[in-house]
């Protein structure tokens, strides 16, 4: 059984999607970042954490990536071309979406206050805009790549949310409605119970 450790409102809840989606069995710890409990797995103190058979996994992508590998499903075989073409499409939602909201939030409740920029928001809120006009262009299916949902669409939607919870706005209606499909699908409402 896996051990997922980090809260809801934090990147555990791609992990805890995925494992919906993969109906694998999990105990979910919600211990906050920065905890005791946390730091004695992950030194960083960052969630979430993933506990498999004694060993642990850090990093929600690498999670994700690991989960799918070892259940064979949510992502294309190593080796293809599909593969190469997901994992690009991966790198450019955390380049191009969670980047942005990971220097939000720093800016926001992370840093210490005389180091955060608040000013720092705004193009935030432009650079975001301009990625998700780039991103609707390349939906052409009911999925990121086309006819399967896979881990890309775990990790997009969660940016998608989160900027939706942080009042960045998703002005493409192609990544709107995408955003819906994806959070009506049981997996992510059982994540979310």
């Amino acid at each position: 059984m896996y051990q997922v450790i980090g809260p809801k409102k934090s990147r555990a809840l791609r992990v805890l999607w995925a494992l919906e989606e993969l109906g694998a069995p999990y105990d979910h710890q919600p211990d906050m970042p920065g905890s005791d409990a946390v730091k004695a797995l992950n030194p960083s103190g960052k969630v979430p954490v993933l506990v498999v058979d004694g060993d642990v996994l850090t990093d929600s992508t690498a999670i994700l990536t690991y989960l799918a590998d070892r259940h064979g499903a949510l992502i294309p075989a190593p080796g293809t071309t599909e593969r190469a073409q997901h994992d690009a499409l991966v790198h450019t939602v955390l380049d191009e979406l969670d980047a942005i909201l990971w220097m939000a939030a720093k800016h926001s409740f992370i840093l210490p206050q005389d180091q955060r920029l608040p000013a720092v928001k705004d193009s935030l809120r432009w650079e975001w805009a301009r990625s998700l006009d780039r991103l609707a262009t390349r939906i052409s299916g009911d999925y990121l790549t086309g006819d399967s949902f896979t881990i890309a669409d775990i990790i997009c939607t969660h940016c998608l949310n989160w900027g939706a919870a942080i009042k960045f706005d998703i002005a493409p209606d192609k990544l709107r409605g995408y955003q819906q499909r994806m959070t009506a699908r049981p997996g992510f409402q059982r994540s979310l119970a």
